[in-house]
């Protein structure tokens, strides 16, 4: 528990500060996952988004839905312009909500990560406020 709490802090304090934020994603009452803000630059308009999500909420499309709502935020109301998602190259459901999200694949960062003694690459992946506007009535207009 102490390490949970001090994730919470840290959020809190990013929150409070403008720079990240933490929002969870609930399923029946329960906890499931979470969207957040790993860094919110408002000042130059750049923001990183993730997630996580316990075994229990996946194939629902949580996650998608979730960041929907977040980078519409983002992006409508604080006028960010750029978001970002960064995922190791063989997290395939991560890589998905990206696809899903409409985002670009930018690049690679050969071995940037390393995870229980193994390094791997990063994929970053992005959506700029034009592109994600423009998405948006398309998907508007489609559902008419």
């Amino acid at each position: 528990m102490p390490s949970a709490r001090a994730v919470l802090q840290r959020y809190a304090d990013m929150r409070a500060a403008d720079t990240g934020s933490l929002h969870g994603i609930w399923l029946d009452g329960k906890l499931v996952g979470g969207v957040l803000f790993l860094n919110f630059d408002a000042e130059n308009a750049n923001c990183e988004v993730g997630c996580w999500l316990e075994p229990a909420g996946t194939g629902r499309g949580l996650v998608t839905r979730a960041m929907r709502i977040l980078i519409d935020w983002a992006v409508d109301v604080r006028g960010i312009h750029r978001v970002e998602w960064i995922a190791a190259s063989g997290n395939r459901p991560s890589l998905n909500v990206a696809r899903r999200l409409g985002m670009s694949r930018d690049g690679v960062q050969r071995e940037r990560y390393p995870h229980r003694g193994v390094r791997h690459d990063l994929e970053i992946w992005s959506v700029l406020a034009p592109e994600w506007r423009a998405a948006r009535a398309r998907s508007a207009r489609d559902d008419h």
